[in-house]
């Protein structure tokens, strides 16, 4: 009988928490995962494009470009074997310009440099047959690219938890814990029953709340805490018949890539995000940006029809730069960073952190417990 309650907590119960969770069940140990909310990726995982990225725009050698690529490729299987729907529509990615089309060579060669599968260069006339109605006037293909049911993919991953032993538990706020003196640790859980567990290891994934959760920590020095960033991003559903199959996405902007045009899994389009820095969490959507969304969506599709955009959704990404700052990578801290064994905390798990999930879960999982 272990000398814990459990051998790992893991605090947030989103996509990259419940991978976490998923890929330490599989290695033999008993998961609880820890969700401050009364349903599972009610935060971040419930507010984005639910797009499967092929690994196009991230940094030779960065933890995102690695993870992006080993991501997509473990979903597509994980998704066939646990019945998750999705679409691997492709995606272009289009030069509206003469101006862009440089910008199309530069992504070109980091999507080679990350080693994605399958791209293809398009001269606009090829784009066109394509999707045809697309402003192009070159394009990059990626055939990786997708769409996908993400709750259903939570579920899953939460049935694979449960059926090795493990528990999600909702309702329950992680509120602080301690290293005990002979290692590992005791978490106190908030709710209606607040209790305190014990566990050998720690992993945080709450999302939007890294940084206050990390603060909950004894012994977590603060100056290892990074500063947090919001970044809000609204999307407008179109009423009427959607105009492409493909995921199309405009050259990418700082900080983000872009608004952009995905058939959702349902066959509607949907046009976003865009991005806007604010103060705190904020979901409200601005049914007068509607002009701004039309103006940049016929960059692209110079045909769409006046008054057709339906506010739709927000969502907050948690970033870990400011406005014009440069764009830091995933980070996954472990004892090296903040002097406690046993505790892995996430960092800034934004875009692409849906598609790397299973992939972050198995670094995770490594850096704790070891290969496998």
């Amino acid at each position: 009988m272990s000398e814990f309650d459990f051998d790992v907590v893991v605090v947030g119960a989103g996509a990259v928490g419940l991978a976490c969770g998923y890929a330490l069940s599989r290695r033999g140990l008993v998961v609880a995962v820890l969700e401050e909310q009364g349903r599972i990726g009610e935060g971040v995982s419930s507010r984005n494009s639910e797009v499967i990225h092929g690994g196009l725009y991230y940094p030779t050698g960065s933890l995102k470009a690695k993870l992006c690529v080993q991501g997509r490729r473990a979903l597509y299987a994980f998704c066939d074997a646990h019945k998750v729907p999705y679409k691997k529509c492709g995606k272009l990615v289009v030069a509206t310009s003469e101006d862009e089309i440089a910008r199309l060579d530069t992504i070109w060669e980091q999507a080679l440099a990350n080693d994605v599968e399958g791209m293809e260069r398009l001269t606009g006339a090829q784009a066109r047959a394509l999707e045809p109605g697309l402003n192009a006037h070159a394009a990059l293909l990626s055939p990786e690219s997708g769409v996908f049911a993400s709750h259903d993919y939570m579920l899953a991953l939460q049935g694979e938890i449960e059926a090795a032993g493990g528990a999600v538990v909702l309702s329950t706020p992680f509120e602080g814990a301690e290293p005990l003196a002979g290692g590992g640790f005791r978490v106190r859980a908030g709710g209606a029953e607040p209790t305190d567990l014990t566990c050998r290891l720690l992993v945080t994934a709450p999302g939007l709340s890294s940084q206050a959760v990390a603060g909950r920590i004894e012994g977590y020095p603060a100056e290892q805490i990074p500063k947090a960033h919001f970044g809000k991003g609204i999307y407008f559903r179109l009423s009427g018949k959607a105009p492409f199959q493909r995921l199309i996405y405009p050259p990418p902007i700082h900080g983000a890539l872009g608004t952009h045009y995905r058939n959702d899994m349902g066959g509607q389009a949907v046009f976003g995000p865009d991005l806007e820095y604010v103060a705190a969490p904020d979901y409200s959507v601005d049914p007068a940006k509607a002009d701004a969304f039309a103006a940049y969506i016929r960059k692209f599709w110079p045909d769409l029809p006046a008054d057709r955009l339906v506010p739709d959704y927000a969502g907050v990404r948690p970033k870990l730069h400011g406005p014009g700052e440069p764009q830091p990578d995933f980070q996954l801290r472990g004892v090296e960073d903040h002097g406690l064994a046993g505790l892995m905390a996430l960092f800034g798990i934004e875009s692409p952190g849906l598609t790397s999930s299973l992939a972050i879960g198995e670094t995770v999982a490594e850096r704790l417990c070891g290969a496998s």
